[in-house]
């Protein structure tokens, strides 16, 4: 059984710093994509960072240079460093793992396992 775990939200101030981490149980985070999504009311949940089988990175456009995804093997842990937050990051964060190899990593569809969410609020 799959299991994944989220941890790390919050509330922070605009121009502030949160991390994330993931923990996975029932698959190996160094041997499957890994992605981190958010989501607001109303809109599709989106990819903001995503980590390939063969350690390729993605970051959407909005989050590029202020967001980290990493990994940490000995703790089949995910992390998404989060610094510079702005209002518009307020969401709740999904951690995601794929079953099968895709050519893509970065959409919803590509992802099989998903966490529960956890709220990270920006203030202004």
């Amino acid at each position: 059984q799959v299991q994944l775990v989220e941890s790390g939200g919050g509330l922070v101030q605009a121009g502030g710093s949160l991390s994330l981490a993931c923990a996975v149980s029932g698959r190996f985070v160094s041997a499957v994509a890994m992605g981190w999504f958010r989501q607001t009311p109303g809109k599709e949940r989106e990819c903001v960072a995503a980590l390939s089988r063969d350690g390729s990175k993605y970051y959407a456009e909005s989050v590029k240079g202020r967001f980290t995804i990493s990994r940490d093997i000995a703790k089949n842990t995910v992390y998404l460093q989060m610094t510079s937050l702005k209002p518009e990051d307020t969401a709740v964060y999904y951690c995601a793992a794929d079953k099968y190899y895709s050519d893509t990593y970065y959409h919803v569809a590509d992802y099989d396992y998903w966490g529960q969410g956890t709220q990270v609020t920006v203030s202004s």
